[in-house]
């Protein structure tokens, strides 16, 4: 990916999230014209129709709100994933968006797709990858299986060196052991990271600023660190 990243806890598509996407737009790569976002609302894709409409009314009204060009497209399973109509639109887009929902269910119906090469080819040429909760999971090395519990990790897209746990501030008692247990499976020099919620970690090439409302935190198997709000890191 050459362009910018930005990994979200939540807050996708409301206000709090208005200066790190008025960021974006404005380092997304498009020149005198509107910037062109897509949003997909994959990761909720087993959920009811009312909630895909409701993501992609959000992305839309929220987007619309700060200039840009916007189109939702429902994109939800492997077969609207491989139409090459919902292939092309992400393709021209300059920002590709991601809300939340299941991260294995966003990570499975993307793998291999026509959707998911179209937005590779974008990030080769600039654009940005935007991806709240299991958005921002799908790019880490691994993620905990919580079909399983989070027993063992399942294998991610693997741009960002690291496990990712968004809404970290938040989760609540019955996830900890699932946080705990993918932390243990660290290896030494592997990374774990997690994500406040309303607050965004955004960065290229490994490098890092904390953007929102909170903080991000990352951990080895033995030690950790904390960044806030305007603080920069590397990995």
């Amino acid at each position: 990916m050459n362009g910018y990243i930005a990994l979200l806890g939540s807050g996708e598509y409301l206000s709090v999230m208005d200066e790190v996407d008025k960021f974006l737009l404005a380092n997304c790569g498009a020149k005198d014209r509107k910037p062109k976002v897509v949003c997909l609302p994959t990761a909720a894709g087993q959920e009811s129709d009312a909630s895909v409409n409701r993501w992609m009314k959000m992305g839309v009204d929220h987007f619309t709100r700060l200039g840009a060009d916007v189109q939702a497209v429902p994109v939800t399973d492997k077969e609207s994933a491989d139409e090459q109509k919902h292939a092309s639109a992400v393709e021209e887009a300059d920002v590709v968006y991601f809300s939340g929902g299941s991260p294995l269910y966003l990570y499975e119906t993307m793998k291999d797709s026509l959707v998911w090469k179209s937005a590779m080819k974008a990030f080769e040429r600039g654009g940005v990858y935007a991806g709240c909760s299991a958005g921002a999971m799908i790019l880490g090395k691994e993620m905990p299986n919580f079909r399983m519990l989070g027993l063992n990790n399942v294998s991610a897209f693997g741009y960002v060196p690291a496990v990712i746990i968004p809404h970290f501030d938040a989760t609540p008692m019955l996830f900890k052991p699932i946080i705990n247990a993918a932390r243990s499976r660290l290896k030494e020099n592997d990374l774990m990271i997690g994500i406040d919620d309303n607050t965004a970690m955004v960065g290229r090439n490994g490098e890092w600023t904390v953007m929102g409302k909170s903080g991000v935190h990352v951990f080895t198997k033995n030690n950790s660190k904390s960044y806030a709000v305007g603080e920069k890191f590397n990995l």
